[in-house]
Parts: structure tokens; C-alpha cells; sequence
């Protein structure tokens, strides 16, 4: 959604509520200023979209040491 500076001032609230669903482009003398979001929703995004590839029986802390593990490799001393 796209707003002016003036609507924003006028209706703050109602916008700031806006964001938490989507996000709200401010504009000044039609030119695009800022925008509103809501910072969390790119992290619920992620996690809804990996629901369902982790195998039930594997922890989120397990999935995050494999992945560590297949970035940095192995502790020293051991292969695999």
C-alpha cells in the first residue's frame, strides 16, 4: 500500500497496524520516502515455509548443528 507523508501524519495508528500485515510505502512530493513493515514477518515467512521439510523426529536445535556442520565441516580430528 502507498501513502502520503500527510496521511500517515493524520492516521499514524491506523497504519502502524497496517504493518503488521503488510507493507505501507510513505511518499513526500511523490517521490517514495519510507516504508512501514513489520520487522518480524520475514522470520514467520521462513518458518512457514519450511514447515513440513523437517522430518518430525529431528529437533530444531539438531537441524541448526547439521546445517552449522555442512557450512564450517567437521570439528577438527574427525571426518564426515
Amino acid at each position: 500500500m502507498t501513502i502520503t507523508a500527510a496521511e500517515l501524519g493524520q492516521n499514524l495508528g491506523k497504519y502502524l497496524q497496517l504493518a503488521e500485515s503488510e507493507d505501507v510505502l510513505i511518499t513526500y512530493h511523490g517521490r517514495a520516502v519510507a516504508k512501514l513493515c513489520n520487522p518480524y514477518r520475514d522470520r514467520v515467512d521462513a518458518v512457514n515455509f519450511l514447515y513440513g521439510f523437517l522430518p518430525e523426529e529431528l529437533s530444531l536445535e539438531e537441524a541448526r548443528d547439521e546445517r552449522l556442520q555442512d557450512m564450517i565441516g567437521p570439528p577438527d580430528g574427525l571426518s564426515g
